[in-house]
């Protein structure tokens, strides 16, 4: 499935690229994380995810390696997880760009493909639960920026 969607954060590029490729600052606002750890800075990262699609429940444990990064321009990573009888990968992609008024655009994309019984049992909210998902963690990382930026002293 390829989720996608684009997000503008009141805050300078360097500023918004420092917060997306920081996994302490990625995990406090992913839904469902619960644990990240690094295993190599700016490179792999191994994680524990709970997610629910419905009643159907899945805690995947897995890791995220970073395919590629051009600050602060462009960052595509790779993950691959599994969980109790099921096994998730996803590509994501991530396009920064200047905003008006010193912000950042950020377009990004996921495909995720899972497989096993999560799939089976919760085909049909798949799609629209990891795009919800997916919205509710950069309206998040929107709001964290845009606080702390408000909250720093002005260059000047």
């Amino acid at each position: 499935m390829l989720l996608k969607g684009d997000v503008t954060i009141h805050a300078p590029r360097k500023k918004v690229w420092d917060f997306l490729t920081d996994p302490k600052q990625i995990a406090q606002c992913a839904p469902g994380v619960e644990k990240v750890e690094e295993l190599e800075p700016l490179k792999r990262y191994r994680g524990v995810v709970s997610i629910g699609f419905g009643a159907v429940k899945a805690r995947f444990s897995g890791e995220v390696e970073i395919l590629e990064l051009n600050e602060p321009d462009f960052a595509k990573l790779k993950a691959h997880g599994s969980a109790s009888g099921s096994v998730a990968d996803a590509v994501s992609e991530m396009n920064l760009s200047d905003g008006p008024d010193d912000s950042t655009v950020v377009n990004w994309t996921a495909n995720v493909n899972v497989s096993g019984q999560l799939a089976s049992l919760a085909s049909r909210l798949m799609v629209p639960v990891s795009q919800k998902l997916a919205q509710e963690f950069y309206e998040r990382v929107r709001k964290k920026i845009e606080t702390e930026n408000a909250s720093a002293p002005s260059a000047g």
